[in-house]
Parts: C-alpha cells; structure tokens; sequence
C-alpha cells in the first residue's frame, strides 16, 4: 500500500485561498467514487493562520504505479485544474506502508 501525501500552498487573499481551497478539497473527496484504484482520500484546509499552506491530502492506493493512474486520470485532473490559476507551491511524498 502507498501513502501519497500532497501540500499545496496557494496564491490570492485570503478569502480567494479559502473559497479555492474549499472547492478543490470537495472536489478531491469525491474521486475514490470515480477512481478504482483510489482507496481513500482525506483532505484538510488549514486553520492556522501561522502557517503558510493552505490544503494538504492523503491518499491510499494499492501500488506506486497507481499513483501514476490516479494522476492521470480525467476525474483527477479535472480537480487539479481548480487550483491551476493559483497554486503557488506543492509538494509530494509518497511512500510503502509496511
């Protein structure tokens, strides 16, 4: 099993950063209904205001090369493209439970 673990911090006010973040976030939670290999996704919008980064997820798929399916698929895109405007920062780790 693979954890993928994704950060994003996004450009705009704060109110702008929040209604993305929110829409992206809806977006992302609907996917283990559209992506097979998708187990779960939890996502989380940040509330402290202290922090620079705005959504972070965690995804659970079965192998790395479904990482690769999840990312390319047109569910998944679709849901990355909200972000595309203004996302100023990501970054990713992905890694082997057990």
């Amino acid at each position: 099993m693979v954890k993928h673990i994704v950060t994003f911090k996004l450009s705009g006010s704060t109110e702008e950063r929040a209604a993305v973040a929110l829409r992206f976030a809806e977006a992302l939670k609907a996917l283990p209904g559209q992506i097979e290999c998708l187990e779960s996704i939890e996502v989380g919008i940040n509330e402290n205001p202290a922090e620079d980064w705005d959504v972070v997820l965690t995804a659970t798929l079965p192998s790395l090369a479904d990482v690769a399916v999840y990312a390319a698929h047109p569910a998944h895109v679709a849901a990355a493209s909200i972000i595309a405007g203004c996302k100023a920062a990501r970054a990713c780790v992905d890694y082997t439970v057990g």
